[in-house]
């Protein structure tokens, strides 16, 4: 007998510490979900974080295929049970969610829940998440749920330290993109200071050449050697500013990690789903993947402000000794030479620029209707 409440314990700790390790918060609701779809023995777990506009920020499921993800379609609204647990802040324990009243159906794609149970992640008196399970995998005598009262005190733990978890993580996200700002403020202030000296002096001693290139042409030439010494060293202190300027993310985490942490902000901030997958990469010269994150990035706001878009998808991978990047979006699409004879660039120049700066090619594949795919392909370092 005493096994049992052993095995009970380290499964909820284990959980607990699960939920720790994370501090990005697309990583934190994974964990937290997985972990109560585990513990609870249940088909299916999900986790919704509320927007301002009756929808979901965020949403996160277990125990759903990506297949059978994509097919059930957008995230679901603020309705039915989700949204009694969200406005009335209270826990739901259900024999049949399909015989609620509160219960308004769901798409054709959507598996077939029965017996659930809910609750509402609660930060003081806020409603930051609802957390819900469904399909408890035991006998169920007709009529009766599968959950039971000891499962709801234990998602209820689970709950209150999701709550923690989701906040810590939120924190350590505003404290970064903060840092990060005062860090780019900071390079600006320096920048100024140090280019507008030196162009200051490049101006006088230029000023200087000329008044003496008639009346002293040793001395001019003297001022014109100067001349060049300080546009070196602008030059040089450009260079290094730009350097420095180089996202922090990327000398930190690399280029995966940022774009996936890029790509997990603006699928929160959007409505239009932004996934990303990185296989097989491997680390190349700072340039280059400097140059891959601008091109992503100007290709998801692309995307994400013109194209109208459900989804875009960021592929990163190995090609050779070097490595590819894909943005595609099931959006309006466009033709190209259309936009070319426009005078409308929509930052394809850019990002060609950005492609052949460092080695490598820049194609653009869209049809009016039909989305867009942008591939950029670098070489090996």
């Amino acid at each position: 007998m005493s096994q049992g409440p052993r095995s009970g314990l380290a499964a909820v700790s284990a959980a607990l510490l699960a939920m720790s390790r994370h501090l990005e918060v697309r990583d934190v609701l994974k964990t937290i979900v997985a972990s109560a779809r585990e513990l609870l023995d249940a088909q299916y777990a999900a986790l919704g974080v509320p927007d301002d506009h009756g929808g979901f920020a965020q949403f996160v499921v277990d125990g759903v295929s990506d297949a059978q993800w994509k097919a059930i379609g957008p995230l679901p609204r603020q309705h039915g049970i989700l949204a009694a647990m969200l406005h009335e802040a209270k826990a739901e324990r259900l024999a049949d969610v399909r015989k609620d009243p509160r219960f308004e159906g769901w798409p054709a794609a959507h598996p077939d829940l029965v017996d659930f149970l809910g609750l509402p992640i609660r930060d003081g008196d806020e409603v930051i998440g609802a957390l819900f399970l469904a399909n408890k995998n035991c006998p169920k005598p007709e009529g009766s749920c599968g959950f039971t009262a000891e499962d709801e005190d234990l998602l209820a733990i689970l709950a209150q330290h999701a709550a923690i978890a989701l906040t810590n993580a939120r924190l350590y996200e505003r404290s970064r993109e903060l840092t990060i700002a005062e860090e780019r403020s900071r390079l600006a202030h320096e920048l100024h200071d140090a280019v507008s000296q030196k162009l200051f002096s490049l101006r006088l001693t230029a000023q200087a050449a000329a008044a003496l290139v008639d009346r002293d042409p040793a001395r001019a030439k003297g001022e014109l050697h100067q001349v060049a010494a300080l546009a070196a060293e602008a030059a040089d202190e450009l260079r290094a500013a730009v350097v420095e300027l180089r996202p922090a993310a990327l000398d930190e985490d690399g280029l995966i990690a940022t774009l996936r942490t890029q790509t997990q902000v603006l699928d929160r901030a959007h409505t239009a789903r932004v996934t990303f997958a990185g296989t097989g990469f491997r680390a190349l010269p700072a340039a280059q993947e400097e140059a891959l994150l601008r091109v992503a990035q100007e290709a998801l706001h692309n995307a994400l402000r013109h194209s109208g878009a459900d989804h875009v998808d960021v592929r990163l991978g190995r090609r050779g000794g070097g490595a590819v990047l894909r943005v595609t979006d099931d959006g309006g699409g466009f033709d190209p030479t259309a936009v070319r004879r426009a005078g409308r660039h929509l930052g394809l120049v850019s990002m060609r620029d950005r492609a052949s700066g460092v080695g490598g090619t820049l194609t653009v594949e869209s049809v009016p209707g039909k989305g867009t795919t942008i591939e950029m392909e670098v070489p090996g370092g």
